[in-house]
């Protein structure tokens, strides 16, 4: 068992470290030329090797793995063009091609400073590689930046990419005139991945290896059972409602992570618990934790509300609630009879917590037990809360069953 448990932490390192290097989660696009990354990397290396000016914007919304594409292919092509490619800040560009810097510097020194940076990286036949993130904002207000960065590059001294980043799709649109007749309009898309793009990257990501460090035998039974779950239509059912939600790579990052720590360490293998307790955990919502600790009492009222409100009966009250109350008590005749009284400081403390509220202000001078109510959580909240709850009565759960069938 202890050798087991001891795998089974190997095996998580190993998974783990994978989840949080951004060069191992998206290796897999160097491998095909329609990617965002082979595009990238031949527009920039293009205009290495031809000593031209390029520009491009790279939109899509945060977390589908911009920054990522966009540090893997300066780490590939500082690689192969190490004497080429300058990624630097404006005090190293300063220093080794020895003109002035200064943090006191008006707009005009720095716009001067640009020209003089671009010549002289240019008469080094050294490319410059402007990273704008958030391109967006330095299209608000005059753009007086981006035209005169652009306006640079157009010397023929001058050898530079920029490259925007944004999560607008419509960013270029945000350019003024004099700033778009000088960008070459080029724009690479990343949208949401597909359910077969996500499949795919789960695998990758969670397949060990044999060069892995952990034993060959483990290796085996580890990815058998894996491809098992992979092939399972719950798993697939999984990957669908969380990619509802969110999509981004990184949103299936943070779900594969919470797998990975949900591990059965007895066995020491990933299993469909896993996965389930990490969408759970992902789902999570402010009001399920409200939901968690109810009375019985209270759970009764919940479900008096949604009886009503499947009944169409458009406004109700807290008496409208105790006539369903007690009529549940004379059908089934359980124990769970409480007084009026009782019945109305339950109602005042879900009121408290914000699971219900008053339809209305327009009863305010009305006695509380009279002002019109409605449920502020879902049909879907309310039945989680009804079967994570151990102390809730079987009635109960068969009342609500019984009418979301109906």
């Amino acid at each position: 068992m202890a050798a087991a448990a001891s795998v089974a932490s190997q095996a998580q390192t190993v998974l783990r470290g994978r989840l949080c290097d951004p060069g191992f989660v998206h290796s897999a696009l160097r491998s095909s030329p329609d990617t965002n990354y082979s595009k990238l990397k031949y527009l920039v290396a293009s205009s290495v090797s031809e000593a031209c000016n390029n520009s491009v914007l790279l939109l899509g919304p945060r977390g589908c793995g911009k920054a990522a594409v966009v540090d893997m292919v300066l780490e590939d092509l500082k690689k192969e063009h190490p004497d080429a490619i300058s990624v630097e800040i404006a005090r190293q560009l300063c220093l080794e091609h020895q003109l002035s810097f200064s943090k006191m510097a008006s707009s005009d020194d720095n716009t001067e400073f640009i020209i003089d940076m671009l010549r002289e990286c240019g008469l080094a036949h050294k490319t410059v590689l402007f990273i704008l993130e958030e391109f967006d904002l330095f299209a608000q207000g005059k753009q007086r930046l981006l035209y005169s960065l652009l306006d640079a590059m157009q010397t023929l001294t001058s050898q530079a990419v920029v490259i925007g980043v944004s999560c607008r799709l419509d960013a270029d649109q945000l350019l003024e005139k004099r700033v778009r007749s000088r960008f070459s309009h080029r724009k690479l898309l990343f949208v949401p991945s597909s359910l077969e793009d996500t499949e795919r990257l789960v695998e990758h990501l969670l397949i060990l290896a044999k060069d892995s460090g952990l034993p060959a035998k483990y290796i085996t039974d580890y990815n058998s059972r894996l491809t098992t779950i992979f092939s399972d239509k719950r798993f697939k059912g999984i990957l669908n409602s969380l990619m509802d939600a969110d999509a981004t790579t990184s949103n299936i990052l943070r779900f594969l992570f919470r797998a990975v720590s949900y591990m059965d360490m007895e066995s020491g293998f990933l299993s469909m618990e896993s996965f389930l307790k990490a969408l759970s955990s992902m789902q999570r919502q402010p009001k399920m934790d409200s939901l968690q600790d109810l009375s019985i009492l209270e759970l009764y009222i919940l479900v008096c509300m949604h009886r009503l409100e499947d009944k169409e009966q458009s406004s109700y009250n807290f008496t409208s609630i105790m006539k369903e109350y007690r009529s549940i008590q004379d059908a089934y005749k359980t124990s769970d009879k409480y007084a009026t009284t009782v019945c109305f400081r339950a109602f005042e403390h879900l009121l408290d917590r914000e699971l219900i509220s008053f339809g209305d202000n327009r009863g305010r001078n009305q006695a509380l037990e009279y002002r019109p109510v409605k449920l502020l959580i879902s049909s879907r909240e309310l039945a989680q809360s009804l079967k994570l709850n151990t102390t809730c009565p079987a009635v109960l759960q068969k009342l609500f069953d019984r009418e979301r069938y109906m």
